[in-house]
């Protein structure tokens, strides 16, 4: 298999979330599996649980992470947040990458489940590509309200290279 770059912005971000080697993780919309292949590389006895609504994406985390699956540090279902049903709380670190739901619409119902599974001390981190600094200040202000009325400190990441904007809620 042909190695795949990993871009500058989900490096940034990753390295900004520290996962730790025991971390129990869950990435809102995995994509293609980039963070995916960074976190499952720095987790020992933690796992992450990566979802996706669409079935390609599903399909493409799994191809480029067969081992971290095989060993069991990586979980990918297709599934969307709305109907996600952690058995436990447990989440150390939950995050998304360019994940609109956070600031298009409303999504209280979604940041009540992180709060309820998301471990004391916990975080959610929500990126954003900032490359349209036109949206930024409604991003900004969208998710950073949803995740504050959610019962989560927020904290604003504005980092210029690569452009990515991560707002931060901890528990």
């Amino acid at each position: 298999m042909v190695a795949q770059t990993i871009p500058a912005r989900i490096r940034w971000a990753v390295d900004f979330m520290d996962p730790q080697p025991s971390d129990q993780l869950l990435e809102i919309g995995c994509g293609a599996g980039a963070a995916a292949e960074l976190i499952c590389s720095r987790l020992e006895t933690g796992k992450l649980f990566a979802i996706d609504r669409s079935e390609s994406g599903v399909d493409r985390t799994k191809r480029r992470n067969e081992e971290a699956v095989k060993a069991g540090r990586l979980t990918v279902r297709q599934i969307d947040l709305a109907t996600l049903r952690v058995p436990v709380k447990r989440l150390h670190k939950v995050f998304a990458f360019n994940v609109n739901l956070f600031w298009v619409r409303d999504c209280a119902d979604e940041i009540a489940l992180l709060h309820e599974r998301v471990v004391p001390g916990g975080a959610v981190h929500l990126f954003f590509e900032a490359t349209r600094r036109d949206q930024v200040p409604k991003m900004i202000k969208q998710a950073s309200a949803s995740l504050s009325e959610g019962g989560f400190r927020v904290s604003v990441v504005d980092n210029k290279q690569p452009p990515v904007i991560g707002i931060i809620g901890r528990r």
